[in-house]
Order: C-alpha cells, then structure tokens, then sequence
C-alpha cells in the first residue's frame, strides 16, 4: 500500500483495488489505519486498501444511503465495518440489502456489510465480537462463581449485542444476576427492551433513564461486588467526557471501557480507585482485534481462528503496527 488511508467524502471515488470501508466518526484518528495493511500482508489479502467515511452522531439518512449504494455498486468496493452508527444505518438502508442475518435482524443494526455472489449481505458481528472479548477476560462460569451483576451504559448496538450474549438461557449458569441498562433518551430503551423480549432468558432486566452522568453514578451502589461496569456509549471517543460524574464503583467491579483510544475519562475514573476498591480495569483493545477480524474475516471470505494463539499473533501484529 503506498498511500495512507484516507476518509472520503461523497461524491465517492471508485475503489482501485479491493476496498474495505469504515464507516465512523472518526475514522482517521483509529488504529485500524496502521493496522490494517500488517493485518492484509499477514492474511494474505494481496493489493487491497482501507478507507474511512465519516459521518456525524445521528447524520441523514440519505447520507448512510448513498454511502451503501456506492459500496453496492462499485465493483472493487468490498464491504465495511460499521461503527457507532449501526442502528442508524440499518434503519435507513435496510431496503437496500439483499441478505439480512438473523441477528442483526434481531438487534436492528448493521456492524458488517459484505458482497456474496452480487447479493450485499448486512450483518450483525458484535454479539460474537463482543461475547469473545467478554469471555475472554473474565474467564469460564463467571457469573456463576461470582453471582455478579452487569451495568451497561448506553442502549446502542453495543448493549444489544453483550447483553444478548450474556443474557442466554443456552449459557446455563453463567449469566448475571441482574442487568442494568441506562440511556440519556427513552426511545433507545424502548428498542432495546423489544430487543430482549425476543431473547430466550430468565435474567432480569432494569432500564434506567439516564439523561445526566449523575443518574448513571446513583446506579453503581445497588450494584453487587464483582460486577462488570462497561461505558458502552462512546463518550471519550466519540466525544469527549465520560457517562459518570462522581463514581463509586463497586468492590472488585470489573470495569469495561469499548473505547481505547480517545480521551478515556471513564478509564482514568476507574483507574483512580483501582487500588482502594479491587477493581479489573479493561479497554477496548481486545474487543478492536475481535470485531475487526470478524468483519475483515467476513468481507473477504475468509478464515479467521479465535483460538488463543491466532488472536495473539493477530494482537501483537496490530500492537506493532499501531506503534509504528
């Protein structure tokens, strides 16, 4: 690749070669940029490129369209990864896909999109993403060891995603024993409540509205020890500040930021009192590796393992090249 990625802007260009499109915020300022063309020489992809489309929070829908039917009708575009706008995007261009998978169906968002035999297919990848990371640094049976419970903060495609994988009667004992979404707007509640109506679970449910960080912070005191604590809302990414005021988080709490780059207040929240309150502090880089594989995997046709050795070479390839 000779030219750095770079985010287009409508009226899109042709791809010149296989293209992978990341349909963001802010795209440029991601690893994935650095990452992507080690990740394409280590997979073997040959000639191929990245690159990056930016919309705002909650941009027009015709703006997601025209951005799908140029990755529709371009022959060298190949697919995307979808971030922060999921469910945005499916609700404007559902019509245009040809192939909708059950979940995302289920969850009414679109995290992957990818071409098969001329059909464009929308995908839903963060519930196996999302399931991957989760499992990955709390360990087997959890929940059953601990009887915790789960804080997720912010009703978006995110929350729809890990709390599906967590909430399943097919877990067994491993599920929590409770959880708690909050959301600043009711509408976002309402869809993710639906969402969970649909799931085969027994795991109880409280929404809670949340318009100001302060109502997030009167949460966390009911919450039980060793319960996962997770800023699914993008502040500190996609826009500054975090979605707690003044926390106290529960004793040994293990808490969860998406986010691993930006300013990462709700890190640092939690990292103030790691020490007094035991408390496991996770970032996003491992949930980055997880969901882009996936859809990298998907959009190429791909094998990607999930072993433990294969995201470990795949971690170290992309902590070298983000550094780089």
């Amino acid at each position: 690749m000779t030219e750095m990625p770079r985010a287009l802007a409508p009226p899109y260009p042709p791809a010149r070669k296989p293209t992978l499109y990341f349909i963001g915020v802010t795209t440029a300022k991601s690893s994935i940029m650095k990452v992507f063309p080690a990740w394409a020489e280590e997979l073997g992809l040959g000639d191929v490129e990245i690159h990056g489309i930016d919309f705002p929070l909650h941009a027009d829908p015709a703006a997601y369209r025209a951005a799908v039917e140029f990755i529709r009708d371009d022959p060298l575009s190949a697919g995307a990864l979808v971030t922060t706008h999921k469910i945005d995007l499916f609700e404007a261009c559902r019509d245009l896909f040809d192939v909708i998978d059950p979940l995302a169906r289920l969850m009414g968002e679109t995290s992957c999109i990818s071409k098969r035999d001329g059909r464009l297919v929308c995908h839903a990848k963060d519930p196996i993403s999302s399931g991957l990371s989760i499992d990955g640094f709390l360990g087997p049976d959890y929940f059953a060891r601990t009887g915790a419970e789960v804080f997720s903060i912010g009703a978006g495609g995110s929350t729809i995603a890990l709390t599906w994988h967590l909430m399943r009667r097919a877990r067994g004992a491993d599920v929590p024993a409770r959880i708690v979404v909050s959301n600043r707007s009711a509408p976002r509640l309402d869809e993710i409540r639906h969402v969970h109506a649909q799931i085969d679970s027994d795991v109880p449910v409280d929404y809670v509205l949340a318009p100001t960080p302060a109502d997030n912070d009167a949460v966390l005191p009911g919450l039980r020890p060793g319960s996962l604590v997770i800023n699914a809302t993008g502040l500190g990414k996609d826009a500054p500040g975090s979605p707690l005021a003044s926390p106290a988080f529960p004793r040994d709490a293990v808490v969860w930021d998406l986010n691993y780059r930006g300013d990462l207040v709700f890190l640092d929240q939690a990292r103030a009192q790691a020490s007094a309150r035991g408390l496991t502090i996770v970032d996003g880089w491992t949930y980055f590796i997880h969901g882009w594989t996936q859809v990298i995997a998907e959009v190429f046709d791909i094998t990607i393992g999930t072993d433990a050795a294969t995201i470990d070479r795949l971690t170290a390839s992309a902590t070298r090249a983000a550094r780089g």
